[in-house]
C-alpha cells in the first residue's frame, strides 16, 4: 500500500526526517528481536514515542501482529455504548468532527477508558481502508492491544498527542497518522475515554490537535449543562418519585452519568450519582468501597469481617446498612443496596479501581496522575487495608519498573513515599548528570539517612 502521509517530501522536510528516524527505529527493533537498545535511545525518535515503544515492547512484543483484536461483539457493543457516559456527547462529536470529516478524508473515533473503540465514523472510503487494520468499533486500540497509537498512547499519558506514520508501533498502521485527546468527566475528573482523528497528513496538522481539544472541551461543557438541567428537574419534584428504567435515548439510557466513588487521599469518600455529589461518613465510605469492589455481593458475615477489626458484628452492620440505605435513597433510590447478599444494584466506578485498571494495561503515567493518595488513609477496616496496600504496592512497582525520572519524582512527592530511598535512587540513575534536579534528590536522600540514623 502506498504511503499517503508525505508523498514527494524532500530530504530536508522535517516531517520526512521524522519518518526516516522512525523507520530506522523499526530496523533496530527487528534487529534486536523487537527490543530497544540497552541504553533506551533511538536517535531522532521523539521521547514520547520511544517511551511508548518501550511500553509496547513489554506489553505485546511483536509490531508485525497483523491486526487489532476485536474484543466487543455486535450485540455487546451496542448495549455497552448505549449505557456508556460518552453516548451523551456524540451529538457534539457528530456536529464538530464527524460531519466535516466526510469531505476532509478523515475518520473520527471515540473510545472508552480502556482504549476500546466504541464509535468509528467519517469518510466512507477511509472507513473501508481502515477496516483492513481493524480500526473499527469494538476493536482494542490500547497500547496493550496494538502498541503506540494516538488513542492508546493518549490514554496512557493522560494528554492529547499526535502520532505520525512510522511512529506507530505496528507496521501495518504506518500509512496512517492520528491525533487523540482523552475525555475526562467534567465533574469528578474521572477518565471516561478518548476522541481521535485518523487519516493522512492532515490528521496530524498543527491545527488538528487544537480542533480535537476544543471539541472535547465543548462536549464536556455540554455534558455539564445536561447534568445541571436534569438536576434542576429532579429538584422540581421528579426525584421524589421512583422512576421506571430509562428508555434508550433518554439521559439515563445514554449513560449521562457515571456513578463514582472517590476514595483516594480521602478519609470521607465523595459519592457522585445522578448529577449530585455528597461526602459520606467514614463507615459508609468503607461499606460502599467494599461493595464496589465486589459486584457479586457479600454476605453479612463476609462484609462484617471486611469492615470491623477483630470479630465482626453483623448486628452492628445491619444497623449501619439501614442508615446507609436512607442516605442512598435520598440521592438515587435505584442505588439502594440489596441484601442476602449485600450487593449494589448499580455500577459504581471507584477511582482506586481505575488506577488498578491503568496499571494492568501498562499505563502507569495516567495511573500516577489519577492517584491522589492512599485509599481512605486512616481506615482500619481489614478489607480497606487490603485494597489500600494493593493499589499502593502495584503503583510503586510499576513506577520503579517502567517509570521515567519525571514519574519517579512525582511518585516521590507522595506522602507514602516520603522515606522511599529506592525510588529516589532510581530517579538519580535516570536523571541526566547535569540536571539541576539531582541536587534536591541527593539532599532528600541525605535527610532520610540522617533521620534513620538518629
Amino acid at each position: 500500500m502506498t504511503n499517503p502521509i508525505h508523498p514527494a517530501a524532500s530530504v530536508s522536510d522535517p516531517a520526512e526526517l521524522l519518518q526516516r528516524h522512525a523507520r530506522a527505529g523499526h530496523e533496530h527493533l527487528a534487529a534486536g528481536g523487537f527490543s530497544l537498545p540497552d541504553d533506551g535511545t533511538l536517535p531522532g525518535l521523539r521521547s514520547l514515542v520511544r517511551e511508548s515503544w518501550q511500553r509496547s515492547a513489554r506489553l505485546m512484543a511483536n509490531p508485525d501482529q497483523p491486526e487489532a483484536p476485536l474484543v466487543l461483539g455486535t450485540d455487546e457493543l451496542e448495549e455497552y455504548r448505549r449505557q456508556h457516559p460518552l453516548a451523551a456527547i456524540m451529538p457534539v462529536i457528530e456536529k464538530l468532527l464527524i460531519q466535516p470529516s466526510h469531505d476532509s478524508g478523515l475518520l473520527v473515533a471515540v473510545g472508552d477508558e480502556l482504549g476500546r473503540l466504541l464509535w468509528v465514523d467519517g469518510n466512507p472510503v477511509m472507513r473501508g481502508r481502515a477496516e483492513g487494520m481493524m480500526f473499527v468499533a469494538g476493536a482494542d486500540w490500547s497500547e496493550a492491544g496494538v502498541g503506540t497509537s494516538a488513542p492508546g498512547t493518549a490514554l496512557a499519558l493522560g494528554r492529547g498527542i499526535q502520532i505520525s506514520g512510522a511512529e506507530h508501533y505496528k507496521r501495518s498502521v504506518h500509512p496512517w497518522s492520528c491525533t487523540a485527546v482523552p475525555f475526562h468527566d467534567p465533574d469528578s475528573g474521572a477518565l471516561l475515554g478518548v476522541v481521535d482523528i485518523t487519516g493522512t497528513a492532515v490528521a496530524v496538522a498543527p491545527h488538528t490537535l487544537s480542533l480535537v481539544e476544543a471539541t472535547v472541551a465543548a462536549a464536556q461543557a455540554q455534558l455539564r449543562v445536561e447534568r445541571l438541567q436534569l438536576a434542576a428537574a429532579k429538584g422540581a419534584g421528579t426525584a421524589r418519585r421512583r422512576k421506571p428504567p430509562a428508555a434508550a435515548g433518554s439521559p439515563q439510557g445514554t449513560g449521562l452519568y457515571r456513578n463514582s466513588l472517590q476514595l483516594l487521599g480521602r478519609d470521607q469518600a465523595l459519592l457522585s450519582m445522578g448529577g449530585r455529589s455528597i461526602p459520606l461518613s467514614a463507615r459508609h465510605s468503607e461499606i460502599l468501597a467494599l461493595l464496589g469492589t465486589r459486584p457479586e455481593g457479600l454476605s453479612a458475615e463476609e462484609l462484617a469481617v471486611a469492615l470491623y477489626p477483630g470479630e465482626g458484628s453483623t448486628v452492628t452492620l445491619r444497623a449501619e446498612m439501614v442508615r446507609l440505605r436512607k442516605v442512598l435513597h435520598g440521592l438515587e433510590p435505584a442505588a439502594v443496596p440489596e441484601s442476602r447478599p449485600y450487593r449494589l444494584p448499580v455500577d459504581l466506578g471507584l477511582d482506586a479501581a481505575q488506577v488498578l485498571s491503568c496499571l494492568q494495561r501498562g499505563a502507569h503515567r495516567i495511573a500516577l496522575e489519577a492517584y491522589k493518595g492512599a485509599v481512605l488513609p486512616h481506615s482500619e477496616a481489614p478489607g480497606i487495608i487490603d485494597l489500600r496496600r494493593k493499589v499502593s504496592v502495584l503503583l510503586r512497582e510499576a513506577v520503579l519498573t517502567d517509570g521515567s525520572a519525571e514519574a519517579l519524582l512525582k511518585y516521590a512527592a507522595l506522602p507514602e513515599a516520603a522515606n522511599d530511598v529506592d525510588v529516589r535512587r532510581a530517579a538519580l540513575r535516570l536523571l541526566p548528570p547535569r540536571s539541576p534536579r539531582r541536587a534536591a534528590v541527593v539532599a532528600e536522600l541525605e535527610q532520610i539517612d540522617n533521620e534513620l540514623s538518629a
